[in-house]
């Protein structure tokens, strides 16, 4: 496995001829730049490890590991320009240590899952929402330039309106949405309280390489992928009539990357980050049967309380500000991800 995430740059590099950084080849950053990421052991934040160590920046990855997996960043242990402390974003004396002498923060430790937020509600506000608050206090403290946070497209709620544009959010339908929206307002009030630039992105439905397969709360493109791979029968949670904008793991790097160079105008702002499309859930279905090669009728089952029916993203307001351009669409995405898969669960 080691060897598979080691050569993933080069290999794509080639393909796309894009130098190992993908759709982001125009950003830079002085050799020796500092980046905190927090939950930097889980799957976006090994891949922002992974790339930032290969533009040449020094990374301290903070993780409790309660999500997060060792092996996602044991391949970086030997590099000198990577420190993994373990640790909780609960303690704001941790959080201060890694942002000491920090440059920039991309801020990815969180609980997810819709479902799991609603069985454990004071749990989600406990790390989602104080957790936050104890490294956006910390970055302030410590000077920290930028501070990117994950928020989420869940804090668009019950609104119909499609596509999503920042500022016409409905009411929010799961203490996982309530704990990311919480988020925005705090981001918010410390670029205007205390001068701190934050970045709120609203992910929209990531996925790619090493997104967890596995669990009662696994996403559905690698739990699908890992079914149709074991001949197993997935289920689909509702009519499969559900659209989401699916979105590959090198735009969500592109675009906390880009928000490090943004503009202190844009700072205290939160912004679309998806590939600007919609897919139906029984549509991307298809796909991955068709990508795998195999036949297999879904079964159906019960929608999970607090699922956001329509997902789509307008990008104008992330395109505008932070320069954000998504170089994958899902077809590009979803086959780098079938590729990656295949031989990670072998």
């Amino acid at each position: 496995m080691t060897a598979l995430h080691d050569s993933y740059f080069k290999r794509e590099a080639g393909r796309f001829g894009m130098e190992g950084k993908m759709g982001y080849q125009d950003i830079a950053f002085e050799k020796g730049t500092v980046f905190v990421v927090t939950g930097g052991a889980g799957f976006i934040g090994s891949n922002l490890c992974e790339a930032l160590l290969d533009m040449g920046c020094t990374v301290r990855c903070l993780d409790n590991l309660s999500t997060g997996k060792y092996e996602n960043i044991e391949h970086f242990m030997g590099k000198e320009e990577f420190d993994f402390i373990e640790g909780d974003i609960r303690d704001l004396e941790t959080c201060k240590k890694v942002c000491m002498g920090a440059d920039y923060v991309l801020h990815q430790a969180a609980w997810g899952s819709v479902p799991r937020s609603i069985e454990m509600p004071l749990l989600y506000e406990e790390i989602n929402i104080r957790g936050t608050l104890n490294m956006m206090e910390a970055a302030t403290e410590c000077g920290v330039k930028k501070f990117v946070y994950a928020s989420s497209s869940s804090v668009y709620g019950d609104s119909t309106e499609l596509p999503k544009r920042e500022g016409q959010e409905g009411r929010v339908i799961s203490p996982y949405a309530l704990t990311k929206k919480t988020d925005e307002e705090y981001g918010r009030l410390y670029k205007e309280l205390y001068g701190l630039d934050t970045y709120g992105l609203r992910y929209f439905n990531v996925f790619g390489r090493r997104q967890d397969p596995d669990g009662a709360y696994a996403a559905v493109i690698p739990k699908f992928i890992k079914q149709l791979l074991h001949g197993e029968t997935p289920t689909i949670n509702g009519d499969g009539k559900q659209s989401r904008d699916f979105t590959y793991i090198d735009n969500v790097i592109e675009a906390n990357l880009r928000a490090c160079k943004a503009d202190s105008s844009a700072a205290g702002e939160a912004f679309n980050i998806g590939a600007g499309g919609r897919l139906y859930l029984i549509d991307m279905y298809e796909q991955l049967c068709e990508a795998l090669g195999v036949v297999a009728e879904p079964e159906f089952g019960p929608p999970r309380a607090g699922d956001v029916r329509d997902s789509n993203a307008d990008i104008s307001k992330a395109r505008k500000l932070l320069g954000y351009d998504p170089s994958f669409d899902f077809e590009k995405g979803i086959g780098l991800a079938i590729e990656w898969y295949k031989e990670y669960l072998k």
